[in-house]
């Protein structure tokens, strides 16, 4: 989570158009962010901002059933709330001691919340807000989707290749009272294998030069609040539509960058982050190497050292620095993001440890902290199936994953205009070679535990089209062993042949989904070689 720039803007009196300026972006009182002319760094000179708007949520009206099971809950789940089978308090150790039944709802209880977060901090960033029952809805929202969350998936309910992981999007913001409180200056992936019961985590650089749908080019960063100021400017009352409308527009831009399926997403801002930070103790790592970075020596007590070379355990306080500064090493950015995801690994497993995972004094307190810092499209019941599945990951060994972590140098600095940004090594707006490493990386676990062998042949007059399809295939992640040319070059229509008997279902959904086309059993040529082969792809014109 990096501090968030800006420049001295001066008002602009042109009237608000549809279309989001990548230079400015104005409210009606004609404020605006994301010129980008200021020197990248954290800057305590304050800045004309758009402050985040918060919705005023009312209370639903309960019943008198909900109210004493919300009551119930309350009970168990905060420090003191404890009661007997009459609802009366429960004060002395030997009134205690006698509520056994009690205590093993408790435990229940306990353990389950622990799940739930333990689950959302595992992520990196879709932290558990729980202030008190009625915020639990505000947070688990609701409304993404995984097919893989299952606990046995079918085929045909896999839409497409990638869709056997759970892929969160992570995003990390300043927040209210914070410059810049809405660009979104941590944004990573945490894909999640179920099968093999692994996490990778992806970095994606803040200052990387996009495009969004229907907008002006921007840095990926500005991409939610620009989204979002815009909803707000048509429609001012509406603060979860414009929350909706920046999540959209993140979610489409990082889709298109690593070429994967979203299924969830996760935004926290920097007080929950703190306060996370603080309630488990702290946080231990082993830094590589000292952390000096003097432009941010005034938020460290004049100390431009923001953390120095081995072990050390730091605070909410600590813990944010290290993992803003981009100034404090050769790489900037880069070494930044890769110290974000070190910290979530280290935070994960403190979350996860004995100490803090079992103790509900802090699950209590960690609830209390997030109600109005964390937004997530989870449900409660996906959080509870997500907490089941990673119940046998290995922390420890988490991957992590950068554009510029060389040798996979797929990304790289320049300018556009004054400004300094990051785009493709391919070039400005070709993701290619970024989403095969990442769909190969995060190799869908169905694709890779069937693994079939598949031979690519042109049926058609179209030169090299055979060779396309199978570079296609591979970057998804498909065994693609033999690619040429079909005996005829007549085929109208795109044949997929099974020769597995069914064996291999999910190469198969995803297969005819892709092409859009039945899969048939039986070879149309027997000249046609098929030692070895499971699918056969014979492409047609169409």
């Amino acid at each position: 989570m990096d501090g968030f720039l800006g420049g001295s803007h001066q008002p602009h009196t042109a009237p608000m158009g549809h279309r989001v300026s990548r230079d400015r972006f104005h409210s009606s009182g004609g404020r605006r962010i994301g010129d980008f002319k200021q020197p990248e760094g954290y800057h305590a000179a304050p800045q004309t901002v758009i402050s985040s708007v918060t919705a005023k949520q009312r209370p639903a009206q309960l019943d008198k059933a909900q109210q004493q099971a919300q009551a119930s809950i309350l009970n168990m789940t905060l420090p003191g709330g404890f009661t007997d089978k009459k609802g009366k308090k429960i004060k002395s150790k030997a009134k205690l001691a006698g509520k056994r039944s009690t205590w093993r709802s408790i435990r229940k209880w306990g353990a389950r919340s622990a799940l739930v977060f333990g689950a959302l901090v595992l992520v990196g960033g879709g932290y558990l807000g729980l202030q008190a029952y009625n915020k639990l809805h505000k947070v688990f929202k609701g409304g993404g989707t995984a097919a893989a969350l299952q606990a046995n998936v079918k085929p045909e309910l896999l839409k497409g290749e990638g869709d056997g992981r759970i892929n969160v999007l992570l995003l990390g913001k300043g927040g209210e009272n914070h410059d810049g409180p809405d660009l979104t200056d941590t944004i990573l992936v945490a894909s999640i294998d179920p099968l093999n019961k692994t996490v990778n985590l992806v970095s994606v650089p803040r200052d990387l030069w996009v495009t969004p749908a229907g907008s002006s080019s921007s840095k990926i960063n500005a991409v939610y609040a620009n989204a979002k100021y815009h909803s707000l400017y048509t429609d001012p009352k509406n603060a979860q539509k414009a929350e909706q409308a920046g999540i959209s527009a993140i979610e489409q831009v990082v889709t298109q960058v690593l070429g994967i399926p979203l299924h969830y997403y996760g935004i926290v801002d920097f007080d929950a982050f703190k306060e996370a930070v603080d309630t488990v103790g702290g946080v231990t790592i082993n830094v590589p190497e000292d952390l000096v970075d003097a432009s941010m020596a005034w938020e460290n007590k004049n100390n431009p050292v923001l953390a120095k070379k081995g072990v050390q355990n730091f605070n909410g306080t600590q813990a944010l620095m290290y993992v803003r500064s981009r100034h404090g090493s050769a790489r900037g950015d880069f070494d930044r993001t890769e110290r974000q995801r070190l910290f979530i690994q280290a935070l994960s497993q403190k979350v996860l440890s004995a100490g803090t995972y079992s103790n509900p004094l802090k699950i209590s307190e960690l609830m209390n902290t997030f109600g109005n810092h964390v937004s997530t499209d989870f449900s409660i019941n996906d959080m509870l199936r997500l907490a089941t599945l990673l119940k046998g990951v290995d922390m420890s060994k988490m991957g992590s994953i950068g554009l510029a972590d060389p040798p996979n140098n797929y990304v790289r600095t320049d300018t556009v205009g004054n400004q300094s940004v990051v785009r493709p090594t391919a070039g400005f707006g070709d993701y290619s070679a970024i989403q095969s490493y990442i769909r190969n990386t995060l190799r869908d676990p169905y694709l890779a535990k069937e693994n079939a062998v598949i031979t690519v042949l042109n049926g058609t007059a179209t030169a090299g089209l055979a060779t396309k399809k199978a570079d296609e295939l591979q970057s998804y992640g498909y065994n693609v062993t033999k690619v040429g040319d079909a005996p005829t070059q007549t085929y109208t229509q795109t044949t997929i042949v099974d020769l597995t008997a069914g064996k291999k279902p999910y190469t198969k959904n995803y297969l005819q989904k892709r092409f859009d086309v039945k899969v048939v059993t039986k070879i149309p040529d027997a000249t046609i070689p098929t030692t070895g082969v499971d699918f056969v792809i014979i492409l047609g014109d169409e």
